[in-house]
């Protein structure tokens, strides 16, 4: 979401940025995984999630073969491997875009262990459907993500 400025009433003409707008119900569903992500509460992240949900995450890659998560139980199971191939894993999400049932986060991945350090853009494709996350597709950059969602600037 973008914030808008707006002149002050003050006499000197400052500028001053507006507060951010509220957010919608998906992005704030999306800002609720996140939130449960942060806080490692597995239960949390279920409750935003579809029975049937995927998750098609880099982290799959490390220990599916990369098939994604799938369902309650495959987020249980992504939790799990999260924590046991990362010593740290932090996702940064620093905007936002929506469109009808999807809802793109933009931000930062970082991340060591199992060998690797990760310190990189990251594009978040949340698919929404009933008020809940039905899948979650990760990409390397704003404009994957973008353009996977539809939303890329021509």
């Amino acid at each position: 979401m973008t914030r808008t400025d707006v002149r002050s009433s003050d006499d000197q003409g400052a500028w001053h940025a507006a507060p951010p707008m509220p957010a919608s119900p998906n992005v704030a569903l999306v800002q609720r995984a996140y939130d449960a992500f942060t806080r490692r509460d597995v239960e949390g992240l279920i409750a935003t999630c579809a029975a049937d949900v995927e998750f098609h995450l880099p982290t799959a890659q490390l220990t599916r073969v990369g098939l994604p998560y799938r369902g309650h139980e495959g987020v249980r199971t992504y939790m799990r491997d999260a924590a046991r191939v990362w010593s740290e894993l932090r996702l940064e999400p620093r905007e936002f875009h929506e469109a009808g049932e999807l809802v793109v986060a933009i931000g930062r991945v970082y991340a060591w262990g199992a060998g690797r350090v990760v310190d990189t853009p990251a594009g978040w494709v949340w698919r929404i459907r009933d008020g809940l996350v039905a899948r979650v597709d990760v990409y390397e950059s704003a404009d994957q993500a973008l353009d996977a969602a539809g939303l890329a600037e021509s």
